[in-house]
């Protein structure tokens, strides 16, 4: 009976994981069927193997996980927070799945889990830092210059510069920078000119 209450506790935690915190806020459809599918998948395959006498077959299943976590994060590009939801949702099935522990340390572990995701990525947390990638329109070799220019250009502060290439012949500076918003730019974005790309 308590296996059957932490199933009902994974459905519920993960429910809202994906449609209460995840695609209000990240809206990408495609992410939303691959939690639910790991989640349930963990769940039903390591359920499976928990009914097992033998320890061996839970330490393959959970290395099973393992690589085939490593193949889909490989498989498409992903930002840490579709990681971090991509292992969150990992971690309830298994969660719902193992009976080793209390029903109420289970099920507190999967609470903690959805109330941590919901604190570490609320949009109010550290919402004036900004990270983008640049290309800008001249070739600048000194760092303390390119700092100069890109907190002109930004209306931002620089915490850190990164030069990804510097190609003296066109003309043109790539770079990977890290920034909080000042003074007026912190109630409007700041708009990225043409030539640049933008990654946050």
């Amino acid at each position: 009976m308590s296996q059957l209450v932490l199933f009902a506790i994974d459905i519920c935690a993960v429910v809202l994981l994906v449609f209460g915190l995840y695609f209000p806020r990240h809206r990408r459809r495609d992410l939303v069927v691959a939690y639910l599918g790991v989640n349930i998948g963990v769940l039903a395959v390591a359920s499976a193997l928990s009914t097992s006498n033998t320890g061996a077959g839970i330490g393959l299943g959970m290395a099973l996980f393992g690589v085939l976590s490593i193949i889909r994060l490989r498989s498409t590009e992903l930002d840490q927070h579709e990681v971090a939801y991509y292992f969150s949702a990992l971690a309830l099935g298994l969660l719902g799945a193992l009976s080793t522990s209390s029903l109420w340390l289970n099920g507190g572990l999967m609470g903690l889990i959805v109330v941590v995701m919901f604190l570490g990525d609320n949009k109010k947390l550290f919402r004036h830092y900004r990270h983008q990638v640049l290309v800008l329109d001249s070739a600048i070799p000194d760092h303390v210059a390119l700092v100069a220019h890109l907190e002109q250009l930004l209306n931002a502060r620089v915490h850190s510069v990164t030069v990804q290439r510097l190609d003296m012949v066109n003309e043109t500076t790539i770079v990977d920078v890290r920034y909080s918003l000042t003074g007026r730019a912190r109630t409007a974005a700041p708009t990225a000119p043409a030539h640049s790309g933008a990654r946050r």
